[in-house]
């Protein structure tokens, strides 16, 4: 049976746990914010259906919820953060008004956070950004779990890109997607729900085409969307991500002495542009005229569209939940 829990109750509700998990109190709030709106919007991959993980990487050692991260001031339109083996939501909190500076006044400006745990979503990272009138794109790499085009063994994070416009009209432009066929959490679903992949979306441990997800998840790999275009925008995410900001490589991500750790210890990068500096007019309404022409063709969903519609829903009426989920919170919640 599904249920609706009011979205502030559900930001509460998994606050109380990640204090209980090991966070500090600002950490637990910028998580439970982050994933009761990824629940809100009907990201089932990157809601509650990750508090597990999260968890178990904090049980296990392997990242430390309550370290403050180091934000450095390298050039004009550079911020590095050293995430200091925190989750990332906090270091790019901790930058993101003085990025927002940077952007503002040189047209463009970069942050590259290492030393962290990204376990999120990216269209809650830019999203903000967009309704603030800017552009924004951010690039992340993740654990080995995809096999390079033309490869024979896992190499690459799912890699997501994400993007973020602002519009004169209406919620912004925003789209988040993996380099890779899907997203590693939906594959863990699909093996939660027993439910098939579609064909060429993953390999078994000898490297055969399988669509079951299990078989992905034990010993197998993903592959990556489009053949060697995913593979190419992949390796641009290695590069862009962990290489620029000083992380580790997917491949380099190693929690195997952290029994029951899910996060992967990466880097991302994340780029905002201020559009009414370099644009030749009204930037807001150019982006009208294109989406003008998208609806005239036929496209009647724009990116993100599903997402606000989910949103608009889960604040009128509650946030969905199976009773399964809400009582499996409660319990990790404690007392109220």
């Amino acid at each position: 049976m599904t249920v609706r829990l009011p979205f502030d109750d559900l930001v509460a509700l998994l606050a109380a746990i990640f204090r209980n998990g090991g966070c500090s109190a600002a950490v637990a709030d910028i998580l439970a914010q982050n994933m009761a709106a990824a629940e809100r919007d009907g990201a089932r991959s990157h809601g509650v259906f990750r508090v597990a993980g999260y968890l178990g990487s904090l049980a296990s050692g392997w990242v430390d919820g309550k370290v403050e991260p180091i934000v450095e001031d390298v050039a004009p339109g550079f911020i590095r953060v050293d995430g200091r083996n925190g989750f990332a939501l906090p270091a790019l909190a901790a930058a993101r008004n003085q990025l927002i500076a940077k952007a503002r006044a040189n047209g463009i400006a970069l942050l590259a956070i290492r030393n962290s745990h990204h376990f999120s979503a990216l269209w809650p990272d830019v999203e903000p950004f967009a309704r603030d009138g800017l552009i924004a794109i951010e690039m992340v790499n993740s654990m080995a779990s995809v096999v390079p085009h033309g490869g024979n063994r896992k190499l690459y994070g799912t890699n997501p890109l994400g993007f973020a416009a602002p519009r004169l009209a209406g919620d912004p432009l925003v789209f988040d997607q993996a380099s890779s066929a899907i997203a590693n959490g939906d594959v863990q679903i699909a093996a939660r729900e027993g439910h098939d992949l579609p064909p060429g979306f993953g390999v078994d441990s000898t490297g055969a085409p399988t669509t079951d997800p299990k078989a992905v998840l034990n010993g197998g790999a993903l592959l990556p969307f489009g053949g060697y275009k995913g593979s190419s925008i992949a390796m641009m995410m290695e590069i862009m991500a962990a290489a620029l900001a000083g992380g580790n490589f997917s491949f380099e991500v190693d929690f195997s002495q952290h029994p029951g750790a899910a996060t992967p210890h990466s880097a991302q990068t994340i780029i905002v542009i201020d559009p009414n500096i370099g644009a030749k007019g009204d930037f807001a309404a150019r982006i009208e005229v294109l989406v003008g022409e998208l609806h005239a063709a036929g496209q009647d969903r724009l990116p993100g569209d599903r997402r606000y519609a989910n949103r608009r829903e889960a604040m009128a009426l509650g946030v969905p939940l199976s009773d399964d989920e809400l009582a499996y919170l409660r319990k990790l919640a404690g007392p109220s």
